[in-house]
C-alpha cells in the first residue's frame, strides 16, 4: 500500500483551501460565501479540478468558524469581498442546527472519555489493592 509522501498529496482539497485563504480575504476571514462562488473561482483558476474545489469548499463551509459566521450573518460576500446575496433565515438556522449537533456530539464524547478514564482509574486502583493484598504474604 502506497502512502503519500506529503500532506499535499494526501489532501489536495486542504492545500487548495490554504491557497484560497492566502489569496482571498473572504476565505481568510471566514465570511459567508456568495452562492455560486465555485463558478467565480473556476473562472479565475480554470486549472483547478472541480472535485478538489468541492472538497476545499466543503471543508471550509463545514468548519465551526464558518458556521458561527453564518449563524450571525445577514449578507454573503463574493471573492472581492463585496456584498453579494442576503443570507436566508433557512441557511442561518441550518448553521445553528449543525453547530448545536456538533457541540452536543463533542460534549457526549467528552463525557464518554471521562467515564472511560474513571473506569480505568478504578480498575488500576482495584489492581493495586489486590497486588498489595497478595504481595504481603
Amino acid at each position: 500500500m502506497n502512502t503519500p509522501a506529503t500532506p499535499a498529496a494526501a489532501n489536495p482539497g486542504r492545500e487548495l483551501l490554504k491557497s484560497l485563504q492566502t489569496e482571498f480575504t473572504v476565505f481568510r476571514e471566514c465570511k459567508p460565501l456568495a452562492i455560486g462562488i465555485d463558478s467565480q473561482i473556476m473562472k479565475l483558476k480554470p486549472e483547478i479540478e472541480k472535485k478538489v474545489l468541492r472538497a476545499a469548499l466543503r471543508s471550509h463551509t463545514n468548519s465551526t468558524r464558518y458556521l458561527k459566521a453564518m449563524e450571525k450573518a445577514t449578507v454573503r460576500f463574493d471573492l472581492e469581498g463585496k456584498e453579494a446575496d442576503p443570507v436566508s433565515d433557512e441557511h442561518r438556522a441550518r448553521a445553528s442546527e449543525l453547530l448545536k449537533e456538533r457541540f452536543r456530539k463533542q460534549a457526549e464524547e467528552r463525557r464518554t472519555q471521562q467515564a472511560e478514564a474513571e473506569a480505568a482509574r478504578k480498575r488500576a486502583e482495584k489492581l493495586e489493592q489486590l497486588a498489595s493484598k497478595f504481595s504481603r504474604r
